[in-house]
Order: C-alpha cells, then sequence, then structure tokens
C-alpha cells in the first residue's frame, strides 16, 4: 500500500509546477549515519524495476525490492514546532529496531560510559 496525504500531494504539485525535465518523485533509502537509514524524496525519471504510484497526478516511483520491504508507505505533511515539512511513514523502523550499537561499539571497554 502506497498513500500520500491530500496536503502533501498538493504541495509537492505546487513544486513540480515548476520543474521542466524531472517531474516524478522517487522514494529512496539513505544510509543515514548514527540514524540509521531512513527514506527520502527526490525527483527522478522511472527506471525498469520500479513500482509506479499516481496520487492526484503525481507519479511516485519505489525500487520494487525496496518497497517489498519497507511497505506500507505513506506521506504526510507536518506542522510541528520544529517547522513544516514531508514526513515519510513505513515499516523500515520496524527493521532496523534491533540494530543498534552497543557500548562496546562505541567504548573500548563498557566500564568507560559515562553515567
Amino acid at each position: 500500500m502506497f498513500t500520500v496525504s491530500e496536503e502533501a500531494s498538493e504541495r509537492i504539485k505546487k513544486f513540480l509546477e515548476g520543474q521542466e525535465a524531472l517531474k516524478s518523485i522517487r522514494i529512496l533509502m539513505t544510509e543515514g549515519g548514527w540514524r540509521g537509514p531512513y527514506l527520502v524524496m527526490a525527483l527522478d525519471k522511472q527506471q525498469p524495476d520500479d513500482e509506479v504510484f499516481v496520487d492526484r497526478d503525481v507519479t511516485f516511483l519505489v525500487k520494487k525490492t525496496l518497497f517489498e520491504k519497507v511497505k506500507p508507505i505513506h506521506i504526510g505533511y507536518t506542522h510541528s514546532t520544529l517547522g513544516l515539512g514531508y514526513t515519510i511513514e513505513s515499516n523500515l523502523g520496524k527493521l532496523a529496531e534491533n540494530v543498534m550499537a552497543g557500548c562496546s561499539d562505541i567504548y573500548a571497554n563498557c566500564k568507560d560510559v559515562p553515567v
């Protein structure tokens, strides 16, 4: 399942109005550093191994293999104390739940962990 909130869709459509060449939004995974992997959006063109979703005349692209791992995906738009912006919710967090750095991965000895 792939869903997009009405506000996110309208804001993306407005952004795409000024684009000449690329008119599709790709959902892709980044490494993320300390935070771990997360999903982001970028302008791109369709590839043969993409799942294609059209919502309110906006085309979204996701690699089939990625979509199978993280589905469902929901794109929203938030108004929070941290500001305005898009949100991408998926099962990616559930996949990474058990991936954490232990104290021995960060410190030479677990006794060195500051309390």
